[in-house]
């Protein structure tokens, strides 16, 4: 990675890194407290006295309420850190303007989100076991795979409405400059959308997503309302190259693979019959297993982490080689990334163990001398 010091101050990058490192040990805390909560769940009598819980209802109803049991203590234990990330520290380094109590409810929409889908999942996937003993893996891997193609359908319509309120952009010059750029890019795009982000936050974002007829182009209000038309231009480029390169196709694609892997792996690990016996079930099909189901997620998610992270950076660069190329803008490129980057407090010079896990962007830095680099190489060419 380039020198975060060869494009921001030496002050904007202690600044960018006193904000991030006590998140960074917060996510480190967030994860082992998950994992050791679901691994006491998995295999102490802690999980076996949460499942008694349940005891006297038919097995579908034990595989419910354990598995919405589990989710909740999972919510509840993890609430400090949740509340000290998610508010306390936004709100000290000035980047959130959501109340307590607006947070306290966007909490509780997500909660009971996970709880449906979680609990229906988990619940038909002990359904599907005790149905088709033999050939459940088939039928769960191939109903999973479907079902993350069906929420990359439905999230944009049904999940972010949840949680934001879209309006279609009001600027209509301004709109008719980001419909030209569609067409300039060969991805007409139809559907610009404005979220009322500032009622949480003061960062700057766009995003494209969902699919097919559901595919909308999404800017938050806080970058409209700080940004010049030309650097709107910019992002929506770099979201139109998103789209060019069918990046979110893609990333359906391999979520589907990564759905129906993980039920393989599943299979194959219960196969082992000392971790039936340490897990105190028979089979899949027993509810006792969805603490260790959760687990085993967990862990596969941590293991991926670093080639997902990675994969993305590559689609980030590709759509940013996209915007410079459509815009021939260099300059804006640059004042606009630079922007993003201190008014979201980017991280302009992570650990590397982080960035290489986790990071699903290049930094700032990065962005800026890729783009230079593009721009030296296309004034060579010509």
């Amino acid at each position: 990675m380039p020198a975060a010091d060869e494009h921001f101050s030496r002050e904007q990058v202690e600044r960018a890194r006193a904000y991030h490192r006590p998140l960074d040990g917060a996510r480190l805390a967030g994860i082992a407290l998950d994992l050791a909560v679901l691994f006491a769940l998995s295999l102490t009598v802690l999980g076996t006295h949460l499942y008694e819980l349940t005891s006297g209802r038919p097995w579908w109803a034990r595989a419910l309420v354990f598995s919405g049991l589990v989710v909740a203590l999972l919510a509840v234990v993890g609430l400090p850190i949740d509340l000290w990330a998610g508010y306390l520290h936004e709100h000290a380094w000035g980047l959130a303007t959501q109340s307590l109590g607006s947070w306290t409810l966007d909490r509780m929409k997500g909660l009971a989100v996970s709880l449906v889908l979680t609990t229906v999942a988990l619940a038909g996937l002990v359904g599907a076991a005790r149905a088709w003993p033999n050939v459940w893996p088939v039928i769960v891997a191939t109903v999973a795979a479907a079902l993350v193609l069906i929420l990359s359908f439905v999230a944009p319509v049904v999940l972010e409405p949840l949680f934001n309120r879209f309006s279609p952009l009001g600027d209509r010059e301004l709109s008719s400059r980001l419909k030209e750029l569609s067409v300039s890019a060969r991805v007409p795009v139809e559907r610009i959308l404005v979220a009322d982000a500032s009622r949480r936050t003061r960062r700057l974002n766009a995003y494209v997503s969902g699919l097919g007829r559901t595919r909308r182009l999404v800017l938050f209000d806080t970058l409209l309302a700080s940004a010049g038309p030309r650097e709107v231009e910019l992002v929506v480029a770099h979201e139109l190259g998103h789209r060019r390169r069918k990046h979110g196709a893609k990333g359906t694609l391999l979520g589907m693979v990564g759905a129906a892997s993980f039920v393989i792996v599943l299979w194959a690990l219960l196969q082992w019959s000392a971790l039936r016996s340490a897990l105190g079930v028979t089979s899949v099909g027993d509810p006792r297993i969805v603490p260790f189901v959760l687990l085993l997620g967990s862990v596969v998610g941590l293991l991926a982490s670093p080639l997902g992270a990675s994969l993305s950076r590559r689609w980030e660069r590709d759509a940013d080689a996209f915007s410079l190329e459509l815009t021939r803008e260099l300059g804006t490129f640059e004042a606009t990334h630079r922007r993003l980057a201190l008014a979201n407090l980017s991280d302009l010079a992570p650990p590397r163990i982080f960035y290489l896990a986790w990071f699903s962007h290049p930094t700032p830095p990065e962005r800026i001398a890729a783009a230079r680099a593009l721009a030296r190489e296309r004034l060579s060419a010509d």
